[in-house]
């Protein structure tokens, strides 16, 4: 069993995503994969020195910083026959290698994947951990909290047979998020299952602070718009609520001035009132609701609360207009590499 994960600027989460990996009780030889990217906070020299200390860690290259060059290089340089992909900001949960080579046999899948269980330390990273379990924050998908086994659209992270990879080609290199969705899209149009079982457990630990996070879901939106350039009615329909929770924002902005400087007024300010206001108050009932509601935690995390959801539906949703209208281009997750968010050389 080959694991392999793209690492970069992970120097807080590597060596327990690490020691989650090698305490994976599997029959027969495993190894882990680690592609480096060019990091800058000391990731790199961790690397090598939990590559030195144990055998089964092998090192490759990944120049370009992206994750699915970083996958497809990692997969290349493997030796075995069932793939396991890591995030270096994750940590498997004990059994989890041997459940999910226990699910690939039994439901003769070509892709296995579990759920994604965020968490947090700080009050910030809480609470956007909460959203993230949340099919209030990130739309519901299986592996944000499904319980019903069975066949599934995409699968996070992925336990994947190595065979259907060589079939399909690989991660799609040209997509720099999204990678999972478009990959496991080619192998059900190649005749394949991909499936999704709620005991496989993955945690997760979201970016530390509001910046990073905005930036994170401002490229994961735009890849989302590419993703719809180029697959269309393919992408599922929760994909465009928050583009319109912005774009229903701006309108109301828009009215608003109108109505300030009176160009906009009488029945007219009305109407335009009723149908600009109301989604957007609905809108802000829903996340005090969702910030006052029972596991909500302490103040400070329901005040961050109240500041993540709009971040995370609004950046979101910007991104994935651009995405869609001029297409996602140069786009990166800018949330690990400080102030940047053009292309690493």
């Amino acid at each position: 069993m080959s694991f392999v994960m793209p690492v970069l600027n992970e120097r807080a989460y590597l060596e327990h995503a690490v020691a989650s990996v090698l305490a994976q009780d599997v029959d027969g030889p495993a190894e882990l994969v680690l592609a480096l990217g060019p990091s800058t906070d000391g990731t790199t020299e961790l690397a090598q020195r939990l590559a030195a200390a144990d055998p089964r860690i092998r090192l490759v290259d990944n120049p370009a910083a992206h994750i699915p060059v970083g996958l497809n290089a990692a997969i290349r340089a493997s030796r075995y026959a069932t793939i396991v992909r890591v995030d270096a900001h994750s940590e498997l949960s004990p059994g989890y290698a041997a459940r999910a080579l226990q699910t690939l046999e039994r439901s003769g899948a070509a892709n296995v994947g579990g759920v994604m269980h965020a968490e947090g330390r700080s009050p910030f990273q809480k609470a956007v951990a909460r959203l993230y379990n949340s099919p209030v924050g990130l739309g519901g998908g299986a592996y944000h909290g499904g319980t019903q086994e069975g066949e599934a659209e995409s699968a996070y992270l992925g336990v994947m047979r190595r065979a259907v990879l060589d079939e399909v080609g690989l991660f799609d290199e040209s997509i720099r998020r999204g990678e999972d969705w478009e990959l496991n899209l080619r192998i059900r149009q190649a005749g394949h299952r991909v499936w999704f079982d709620p005991d496989l457990s993955v945690t997760y630990w979201p970016r530390e602070s509001w910046l990073r996070l905005a930036r994170q879901f401002r490229a994961t939106g735009a890849w989302r718009g590419e993703l719809v350039r180029r697959f269309g009615r393919r992408n599922g329909i929760r994909y465009f609520a928050p583009p319109i929770l912005l774009l229903v924002v701006v309108l109301a902005l828009v009215v608003g001035i109108l109505q300030l400087a009176g160009v906009l007024s009488g029945p007219a300010s009305l109407i335009a009132s009723l149908l600009v206001y109301t989604p957007l108050a609905l809108y802000v009932l829903l996340v005090v609701g969702v910030a006052l509601a029972p596991g909500g935690g302490g103040l400070r995390q329901r005040l961050w609360t109240l500041a993540v959801l709009p971040t995370m539906h609004l950046s979101w949703g910007l991104g994935f207009l651009g995405g869609v209208l001029r297409g996602a281009r140069d786009t990166v997750d800018a949330s690990r590499l400080g102030t940047r968010n053009t292309p690493l050389p």
